[in-house]
């Protein structure tokens, strides 16, 4: 395993910043829609993103983290009229992700978008995202994928992966689906959402069964599922990490628990996050580590300055996986 980011570069002093610290491998996507992204446009970003020494391990296929209103495919998890050519697309997009060696690519199956209440205070003023049950508006609408009940989920996530993962075998490209960040209550906006467990992860995980079809595991939306993350966290990694299904992890903190949590540094939260990259060491992870989401601190690139913080953290916990189990980590 080795440390990755997916934190965009806003230019090409963002790659060189990137290789400097120590990142050689990267999720990084071309510009402009990725229905859209040719075999060339993709060969032309490998190479640029190459030339500062770095590999572009994934890109995010046009399913997102955002609200169904604002995605590239919306009716795939609609049932639209659109459904079949929106996943045709993906489809021919991972024939030339495979053609352009580029070997993993990531996507959420996201109707209600990553639901959050007011940011909170975190150490020494930051702003941190939280999450609390309270505080949400529980009466709210659904909004244009209407109601969407568990099984209908179901069906409509069968439906996508059957047709996609014989496609992704084929192409030799790896599919990393994130989950549903935070676990909500069935029927919340409408929805009932199944990625939002542990339980509807293993389900998931273990439908149209593909050395191809795992999991963009994020450690901090794992723990938001759990009634006690430090303690519980430790056998869901063991459960998807022995059967090889984690493709790549989001190495985030929270302090808290299920229906209630602020998102942390990944030290100060409750996950014992040396702990934690030990176990993955253990069960044979050998792809990137990143961070995904960091608070909002202060100063006049808040962004990558606290980015630059948790890759200098990722690496630390790297050396000493590599110190406990040899040959656990990128040299």
């Amino acid at each position: 395993m080795y440390l990755g980011t997916q934190n965009a570069a806003r230019d090409d002093d963002d790659f060189r910043v990137m290789a400097q610290l120590g990142i050689r491998h990267v999720c990084a996507d071309p510009p402009g829609n990725p229905h859209h992204w040719t075999l060339d446009d993709l060969l032309q970003h490998r190479e640029r993103v190459e030339s500062f020494g770095i590999t572009l391990d994934m890109v995010q296929l046009p399913l997102s983290s955002r609200p169904i209103e604002e995605q590239y495919s919306p009716d795939i998890l609609t049932a639209g009229p659109e459904r079949d050519r929106q996943i045709d697309s993906i489809c021919r997009l991972l024939e030339r992700l495979g053609r352009a060696g580029i070997p993993s690519t990531k996507y959420n199956l996201n109707i209600i978008g990553i639901p959050r209440t007011p940011p909170e205070r975190g150490r020494g003023g930051s702003l941190n995202a939280a999450f609390r049950w309270d505080l949400t508006d529980q009466d709210a609408p659904p909004g244009i994928a209407g109601i969407v009940p568990e099984e209908v989920n179901w069906e409509r996530i069968d439906y996508f992966l059957a047709r996609v993962v014989p496609v992704a075998e084929a192409a030799k490209v790896r599919l990393a689906c994130h989950p549903h960040d935070p676990y909500t209550p069935p029927g919340f906006r409408g929805v009932t959402r199944v990625l939002g467990t542990v339980e509807g992860l293993k389900r998931f995980v273990t439908m149209h069964e593909s050395p191809y079809h795992g999991l963009n595991f994020c450690q901090g939306t794992v723990g938001e599922m759990l009634e006690d993350p430090r303690r519980e966290i430790g056998d869901v990694i063991r459960w998807f990490g022995t059967r090889g299904k984690i493709f790549n992890l989001h190495f985030r903190n929270i302090r808290g628990r299920r229906l209630s949590f602020m998102e942390t540094f990944p030290e100060e939260g409750d996950m014992d996050m040396l702990e934690s990259i030990k176990i993955y060491a253990e069960v044979g992870y050998r792809y990137m580590v990143m961070p995904d989401h960091v608070p909002h601190i202060s100063g006049r690139d808040p962004t990558m300055t606290a980015f630059a913080f948790t890759y200098g953290y990722i690496a630390a916990l790297l050396q000493a996986a590599e110190a406990a189990f040899p040959g656990s980590t990128e040299r």
